[in-house]
């Protein structure tokens, strides 16, 4: 497939896909022209690089760890006190955010559900 439908189908733009590529996160095929060519696969890892940006890790660091996320093996030969640092730090803040989420999501829960057994008993007549 070509950019734009790659860039609609994962919700990002053309524009970030070829920074994407600039960072080395994707690595398209080319056709017999010269075109880049994305493969199905890709659009799956444009919404993966889009969701660890979104959780606040940077390029360098998804760059590290995306591998993993796709293959399941981890290439960790190469890994630096400081690459490890930093995903130590990346990782303790992922989880305070989980964490944060979660009580978010449990906090809007209660409320739902509290609505919804109120609406469940009828409401008292008004008096005149």
């Amino acid at each position: 497939m070509r950019i734009g439908e790659l860039a609609d189908r994962a919700g990002a733009s053309p524009r970030l896909v070829r920074y994407y590529e600039e960072q080395g996160l994707l690595k398209p095929g080319r056709s017999a022209n010269g075109y880049r060519e994305y493969d199905e696969a890709l659009v799956e890892r444009v919404r993966q690089i889009r969701s660890l940006l979104d959780s606040g890790l940077s390029t360098r660091t998804i760059r590290e760890v995306l591998p993993c996320l796709t293959t399941g093996q981890y290439h960790v030969r190469g890994a630096t006190a400081e690459t490890l640092a930093t995903l130590e730090h990346e990782h303790r803040q992922l989880t305070e955010r989980v964490e944060c989420l979660s009580r978010s999501r449990d906090a809007v829960g209660a409320y739902l559900r509290a609505v919804h057994s109120l609406r469940e008993v009828p409401a008292p007549a008004e008096a005149c």
